[in-house]
């Protein structure tokens, strides 16, 4: 019996090292005809926002994640799929997320990376609270009914 292919998913404090992810899963593979990648970002919400925090539940992030991730991976017939999500403190233009997606196929690469991200966005356990530049401290970001409107495009009959 095959194995099933696993996600590699990491939550971590530390800044994501997008090269080794990506040789992670390309490295000695010729099978691989396309490798997708999104990186999120910390935006400065035209300059009022100094500061994003994010909180996650340990544990259960990754246990999450890997599970959007399995589902992806059988679902896209992807070849391998990193999902690396930070927490902490993060500026703008700090990376906060990278969804690394290979397959044979470009198609495939991109739909696999874009419902890992949608998922994301609306079923990982993952809270931001933002800090303002006039020393303000917003209270935790609401989800947004784009994020649930964009997922429901990947629900199956």
């Amino acid at each position: 019996m095959p194995s099933i292919l696993r996600p590699i998913v990491s939550v971590q404090r530390e800044d994501i090292d997008t090269r080794a992810i990506v040789h992670a899963l390309t490295d000695g593979r010729t099978d691989v005809g396309a490798l997708v990648t999104f990186t999120g970002l910390c935006r400065d919400e035209a300059g009022r926002l100094e500061a994003l925090e994010l909180e996650h539940y340990p544990g259960m992030a990754e246990a999450e994640l890997t599970r959007i991730g399995e589902e992806a991976i059988g679902r896209f017939a992807l070849l391998g799929l990193a999902i690396v999500h930070r927490y902490g403190r993060m500026e703008p233009s700090d990376q906060i997320v990278l969804v690394a997606a290979t397959s044979s196929h470009r198609q495939a690469a991109f739909d696999g990376a874009n419902f890992v991200m949608d998922y994301l966005k609306t079923s990982a356990p993952f809270w931001k609270k933002e800090h303002g530049r006039d020393g303000t401290e917003g209270g935790w970001v609401a989800a947004r009914d784009a994020d649930d409107t964009a997922r429901l495009r990947w629900k199956q009959d």
